[in-house]
């Protein structure tokens, strides 16, 4: 079986100069982040005795574009790391996509690589609104390749490569305790009290899957329950502001099947939400995966920490909760159970992947031309 094998290119405005790489996307492993590799290719008469310099930027936008003025940015750019591609200053180990791609690209080809620090936080991108202008708000990376004296000078448009990448996580192969959680409410004058049980059917979730949410009404108080509503929230904390966490609902369901829960009586009731991009479309504000050109993004992943308290003052922590509400009317009030749960991609089958790579690269390279297999985006 043959797999085809896609090689990411890019060249600068003059056409002197282009990376090759054979990814976008470079997991987060929590403990460990897949390093960034590629190839670049390059006239040497053109550089005239200058160097080429490579480096690996998180971009963090916390404010829209439209409203910079005066000098005032809401931007910041981080360097995670820098490295001299030419002339090379040392032997480094090559992946074998590198090894290939240098043995197709010839002899002015020449590898890089570039170690991510492991607090780094993943891609997200918030949602503009219909009427924003600008990039939108969020993390994303990209790498800077340049030609110069020195890595610190200002680079020319021109002889520059900036290729957008992602950093993404994918769901842990440990599972926690099934979600269940129990909210009892007493009352004023009343003899007993409202219990509501809420039971998630299980805590990982992956994306465009339903949440099944299972709710047990016990009603000992002398209070009525009109309604039931369960909605999933979203959590977004920018580390960079104190007290700069919101939420926003992305799947909601109500219903009143089987009320009024009477005092005395209660009720057992199982609730189906899904909390999908497709439903949020014209939502501002909403968390998604960094997203890249010709890539179809979702509402963004549930972000894992090796530690909790330990976060990048310049990322943003995703976390989801299933909210379960009963509406007592105007007087009563209300009752509320929560219940925190993970929402991720499935971590693919990396023995698959790397019987489905090994395959390709041969075939991609024994042709003599790379069309086909190049993407230029």
């Amino acid at each position: 079986m043959v797999v085809q094998f896609k090689v990411f290119k890019k060249p600068a405005p003059n056409g002197k100069l282009t990376i090759y790489l054979g990814r976008r996307d470079f997991v987060d492993h929590v403990s460990a982040v897949d390093p960034v590799d590629g190839v670049l290719v390059l006239d040497t008469e053109y550089l005239q005795g200058r160097k080429v310099f490579g480096q690996l930027v998180c971009s963090f936008r916390y404010g829209r574009e439209e409203d910079e003025v005066m000098g005032l940015s809401f931007q910041k750019d981080l360097y995670l790391a820098s490295q001299q591609i030419y002339p090379p200053k040392d032997d480094a180990q090559i992946t074998k996509l590198q090894e290939r791609l240098i043995k197709k690209l010839g002899g002015n080809a020449y590898p890089f690589s570039f170690h991510m620090p492991t607090n780094a936080p993943p891609s997200v991108t918030i949602q503009p609104g219909r009427d924003d202008e600008g990039r939108p708000c969020g993390v994303e990376y990209y790498i800077k390749v340049f030609v110069g004296e020195k890595e610190d000078e200002h680079s020319h448009k021109r002889s520059t490569i900036v290729m957008n990448i992602r950093r993404i996580q994918f769901a842990p192969s440990k599972v926690g305790r099934q979600p269940r959680t129990v909210v009892k409410k007493d009352f004023m004058l009343s003899p007993g009290e409202l219990e509501l049980e809420v039971t998630l059917d299980k805590q990982l979730y992956y994306h465009y899957e339903n949440i099944t949410v299972d709710c047990i009404i016990k009603n000992n108080s002398n209070k009525t329950v009109k309604k039931i509503k369960a909605a999933v929230q979203q959590s977004v904390d920018i580390c960079l502001f104190s007290g700069g966490q919101y939420r926003t609902t992305v799947a909601s369901v109500e219903t009143q099947d089987g009320c009024p829960i009477n005092p005395g009586s209660g009720l057992q009731k199982q609730l189906t939400l899904s909390p999908t991009l497709s439903s949020n479309m014209d939502r501002r504000g909403i968390a998604l995966d960094g997203h890249l050109r010709n890539i179809h993004t979702n509402l963004a992943s549930s972000t894992l920490l090796a530690n909790p308290e330990s976060r990048d003052m310049f990322g943003m922590v995703i976390s989801y909760t299933v909210k379960v509400k009963l509406y007592l009317g105007a007087i009563g009030g209300e009752v509320t159970a929560e219940l925190p749960f993970i929402l991720m991609h499935p971590k693919p089958d990396l023995r698959r992947l790397m019987r489905g790579d090994s395959q390709a690269q041969v075939e991609a390279f024994r042709s003599e031309s790379m069309a086909g297999t190049v993407d230029e985006s």
